[in-house]
């Protein structure tokens, strides 16, 4: 078997991965129809926990506070901010009779960990459900606890939803980081319908309160500086305790990042949490990563080479065609559309950038909570 040969049938076998996560996995929420769950009216509790926030907070806890549910509180957490965050706090609080105040201090033992900070805010939380965003947040509409609620139930405790990042006209940068938001969401979405839940992100998330204290709330990786979102769902989330929701009502919309660099930092910082995720979610996000990379490698070599050239290129076409029919409902369900006329070009150059992330992560540690 000549090199060639060995390229060619590794190609193949990328294919047939790439088709078996395709259909198997991101069709299951691609092809999902919604449903219309029954409204709940028990108690929320809103956590935002905010660290050197002040504009963010007067800009967006208005949206939080006007939200159209029965009964919710709001647990503002201030984790040692050196700007005006705690006083725009005050200010909210004075007006508005369902906000509690956590102000936290800089303890050494958990020095810069907001995981010490949101596990002081959820103490206090005097509801069992908990429902997370962050200060630079947008709940999108008026309906976004009551959408994120009605998805409790009996058994199921943990509601993951969506958070997409604000679209700016003519930034392919922009476009970057909203395909990417919009894969991830894909993947976890998908891979919490087929019953193998592993993240979720705290701009819109919830859980109760009792799967936190059962868990013993971050202790299992409190020494991880980030993490309080994907890996304490991947320590708990199973099959029958939790649940998605993606109806539009339900997003709430967050501020991209503007340069490449601050972004990058951003990217660093989520992927270094990977490692610790239980082995099989790693095993399944690896394989993926790889079978995306290897796909690209594999094709442009035997295309270079034109080594079964047309069997190649319609093995190419084909995985493209399925990619674009699976990422095209996702995107109608997650509001993303003007993305997927660039998806081979945004594909590509992620895969460059995640390739990067892991080399730089391996040589110096990302930074984190500001």
């Amino acid at each position: 078997m000549t090199f060639l040969d060995f390229v060619f049938y590794m190609f193949i076998l990328v294919v047939c991965i790439q088709v078996i996560f395709n259909l198997l996995f991101f069709g299951k929420f691609a092809f999902l129809k919604p449903s219309t769950k029954t409204p709940n009216n028990f108690g929320i509790s809103v956590i935002i926990c905010a660290k050197n926030e002040a504009k963010n907070l007067q800009k967006f806890l208005p949206s939080v506070v006007s939200q159209d549910y029965p009964n919710f509180e709001i647990v503002l957490i201030n984790d040692a901010s050196k700007d005006k965050t705690f006083k725009v706090m005050e200010s909210f609080a004075s007006k508005h009779n369902n906000i509690k105040l956590v102000n936290v201090k800089n303890v050494e033992a958990f020095w810069g960990n907001k995981k010490y900070a949101l596990t002081l805010g959820i103490k206090v939380a005097k509801h069992e459900h908990l429902l997370f965003t962050d200060a630079d947040c947008k709940p999108l509409s008026k309906d976004w606890i009551s959408q994120m609620a009605a998805y409790f139930d009996d058994s199921k405790t943990i509601v993951l939803g969506y958070g997409p990042y604000k679209k700016i006209k003519k930034s392919l940068l922009n476009k970057l980081i909203r395909f990417e938001t919009l894969q991830t969401a894909m993947q976890y979405l998908s891979f919490a319908k087929v019953g193998l839940p592993y993240m979720g992100v705290g701009r819109n998330l919830a859980y109760k309160k009792s799967e936190f204290f059962n868990a013993n709330g971050f202790i299992s990786h409190i020494d991880v500086r980030s993490g309080d979102d994907d890996l304490f769902i991947n320590q708990v989330a199973t099959s029958n305790n939790t649940t998605i929701c993606f109806s539009k009502d339900s997003f709430t919309q967050s501020i991209p990042k503007t340069t490449f660099t601050d972004w990058i930092k951003q990217k660093r910082r989520h992927i270094s949490t990977a490692k610790h995720y239980k082995f099989k979610h790693k095993v399944l996000l690896t394989l993926l990563y790889s079978s995306q990379l290897l796909f690209w490698l594999l094709a442009f070599v035997l295309l270079i080479f034109q080594f079964n050239w047309k069997i190649v290129l319609a093995l190419l076409l084909f995985r493209l065609c399925l990619q674009f029919l699976v990422v095209g409902f996702s995107t109608k369900k997650l509001g993303e559309k003007d993305i997927l006329y660039l998806l081979p070009f945004l594909e590509l150059f992620l895969i460059s950038v995640q390739l990067t992330i892991f080399i730089n992560n391996l040589i110096s540690k990302p930074s984190h909570w500001k």
